[in-house]
């Protein structure tokens, strides 16, 4: 038998023994169940033969509660006032900002740009806490229990609902002492005659694929490092190592203080991305989901905080 409709004949069965313990007979519960007596009588009739045990004494003019049943009634209406309490508490907590917030955050970007922000969010909603896991690798947030992400790039999985924060685009860049050395390439393809550091999570990888409107120019640059840590190729470019490609977000504060130079700035590297707010579902968000994707989408407003 299906176990959902084994669990509706159990719930019927109770409805019908507290309705007849608290009304004294099988007419006043079918009152009060705007249900035929006899229907009264046959749930609880099955409920005692599931149980193996007689609940009530039955006359000609009313029902009796046996000792049996009596304990049984207690511990009922014991168990459902504790889960309308549970349900109640689930209801306020829909409401109230408290609780842990579980955010899964990209690592570098976490690290330069949104871990330094979370304390702001956090003097706000005191009675809140925030557990966030920083990874570059691609977080499953509903297998992993995760209340949101901050996702770079493109987003392929439907389950997700997606709040877009920014574009995000991808830039070349080098040191001022790296271009008097060996010069500032002026086409796509200079680039083939340069060191050029790459990161290795790129999708295109290891090729380059520089955009300029509806122009595409592939190139395969060489270099003498590649890592799959954005902020290590950040550190060798400000070395005057070579041309580094990555995200303007990696880049901006090296670009204004002028520790970096911008390379090909009519080109952009790789498809336009954004930076995306996601979570698992649109259904009946917490309180503390809720004031942070108001919050995070504040901080982009009218642009990422790393904007130039």
């Amino acid at each position: 038998m299906n176990p959902d409709v084994l669990n509706n004949q159990h719930s019927d069965e109770i409805a019908a023994f507290l309705a007849v313990a608290s009304q004294g007979s099988f007419v006043g519960a079918g009152r009060l169940l705007q249900r035929h007596p006899t229907v009264v009588s046959k749930r609880l009739a099955a409920m005692e033969k599931r149980l193996g045990v007689r609940l009530v004494e039955r006359s000609t003019r009313q029902v009796r509660i046996t000792e049996v049943g009596a304990r049984l009634e207690q511990r009922l209406r014991s168990a459902i006032g504790l889960m309308n309490e549970a349900q109640q508490q689930a209801a306020e907590g829909a409401s109230e900002i408290r609780g842990t917030l579980r955010l899964a955050l990209p690592a570098a970007m976490g690290r330069l740009w949104l871990g330094p922000m979370l304390p702001e969010f956090l003097a706000a909603y005191p009675q809140v806490s925030i557990l966030a896991d920083y990874s570059e690798r691609l977080v499953d947030i509903i297998d992993e229990g995760f209340d949101a992400a901050i996702r770079i790039g493109e987003l392929e999985d439907n389950r997700l609902i997606a709040r877009k924060l920014s574009d995000h685009r991808r830039i070349l860049c080098a040191s001022p002492g790296y271009i008097k050395k060996h010069g500032m390439p002026e086409t796509p393809q200079d680039l083939l005659n340069h060191n050029c550091l790459r990161f290795s999570g790129l999708a295109s990888f290891p090729q380059w694929r520089l955009h300029r409107g509806n122009e595409l120019q592939a190139v395969s640059p060489k270099g003498n490092l590649t890592a799959n840590d954005s902020e290590s190729l950040l550190a060798a470019a400000r070395a005057d190592a070579g041309i580094l490609g990555a995200g303007d977000w990696l880049m901006s504060r090296d670009i204004a203080a002028g520790k970096l130079v911008h390379v090909l700035p009519d080109w952009q590297l790789d498809a336009a991305g954004g930076v995306y707010l996601v979570r698992p579902s649109a259904k009946f968000p917490g309180a503390v989901v809720v004031a942070f994707k108001q919050w995070i989408e504040s901080k982009f407003i009218p642009s990422p905080p790393w904007a130039i």
